[in-house]
């Protein structure tokens, strides 16, 4: 799970995809980082930590530009430590190109040895991101004519893309001198959204993981990015998409509705606070249906994501709703376990129900 953020705007766009960087902190907090483009040069600026801890006054002022990417890491690949894991990646050949990716590819070994002995490209990390780009990047060397690009050529290497990598991924690109590309995996795995705002010098847009960056930052939403859609930006704000998948099908991850985004985002079309509800339907009739027999208590959510459903649960089984922890307001997030001899018992399940004790 990473939040990912690309603006194509009229305007400086550091402070949009710093804010849009802050709302979605929930989504990764071991790393992050912001590269803007002015022309042909890159502004880069990343390292480990959250948001707030990894930007300083002096940082944002160096990154200069009206278009631009961010990232917000977990790690789900590679090293949870290593500060040069943290994205987005930059290549410079051909033309320069800075990635962000939200996913897994299933196929990362096999890539790197075909990157290394067929396409003669040197992978750093163990970042399957890294992999990616560098996938992006050899398809657009190959498809490019006289060190020249346009959208055509974009796509065909994004369909290359999609030939090579397996898994889920949803991806901001930026290309030096061209414009932003997002795509969006052929299953629809990863969520991905775009949207725009009107400006006096014209049209703006913005993509993100989630559909409320684009809310607090005042673009309207206009759809969700399609599985195995590419869409290219160019600098000047021309807007071009195409399906570039042969094979297309939606398929979206349950655990983002479960856990991972946040409850006022709409996914897909499917409000995320509207599925954590029915969710508490379905198991208070469960409840009702299976476990008549057992004494309950109270209903007591764990983790905080499950507030929507344990509250539907109490309201169905008219019990009373409690809560049982508490989290530092500046505390970080972690799912990692502890070591063994620091777990706990307590269950972690969508809404916890606590059966009275027998003697």
């Amino acid at each position: 799970m990473c939040g990912i953020v690309g603006v194509v705007a009229k305007k400086p766009v550091n402070q949009l995809l710093y804010d849009g960087l802050l709302v979605l902190q929930h989504r990764g907090q071991d790393a992050a980082g912001i590269v803007t483009a002015e022309g042909p040069t890159f502004h880069m600026h990343k390292g480990p930590g959250m948001v707030r801890d990894v930007f300083r006054t002096r940082n944002m002022r160096m990154l200069s530009g009206f278009s631009g990417i961010a990232h917000t890491r977990y790690p789900t690949a590679g090293s949870a430590w290593s500060g040069a894991e943290s994205q987005p990646f930059y290549v410079n050949s051909p033309f320069g190109i800075v990635l962000g990716h939200n996913g897994n590819l299933t196929n990362t070994e096999q890539l790197k040895n075909d990157l290394f002995r067929q396409d003669l490209r040197h992978v750093n990390t163990n970042s399957d991101s890294e992999v990616l780009l560098n996938v992006l990047a050899h398809e657009l060397q190959e498809g490019a004519t006289h060190y020249k690009l346009d959208p055509a050529t974009i796509f065909t290497a994004v369909s290359g893309v999609y030939r090579r990598c397996r898994g889920a991924y949803a991806v901001v690109a930026m290309i030096a001198g061209y414009g932003l590309l997002v795509f969006r995996d052929a299953h629809g795995i990863r969520p991905l959204v775009f949207g725009r705002a009107e400006s006096e010098q014209g049209t703006e847009y913005m993509v993100a993981s989630e559909s409320v960056a684009l809310d607090s930052l005042g673009f309207e939403v206009v759809r969700d990015v399609a599985p195995g859609e590419a869409i290219f930006i160019d600098q000047d704000g021309h807007f071009h998409s195409r399906q570039c998948a042969a094979e297309v099908s939606l398929n979206p991850c349950i655990f983002e509705f479960v856990y991972l985004a946040r409850p006022d985002s709409v996914i897909d079309g499917i409000s995320v606070y509207e599925t954590r509800l029915r969710m508490g339907i379905s198991l208070a009739e469960k409840i009702k249906r299976q476990y008549r027999h057992i004494e309950i208590d109270v209903v007591i959510p764990i983790p905080d994501s499950s507030r929507p459903a344990a509250m539907e649960l109490s309201k169905r089984l008219n019990l009373p709703y409690r809560s049982c922890r508490w989290r530092a307001k500046r505390a970080r997030a972690r799912c990692s376990s502890p070591p063994p001899r620091r777990r706990c018992a307590t269950p972690t399940s969508t809404a916890s129900t606590c059966p009275r004790a027998r003697s």
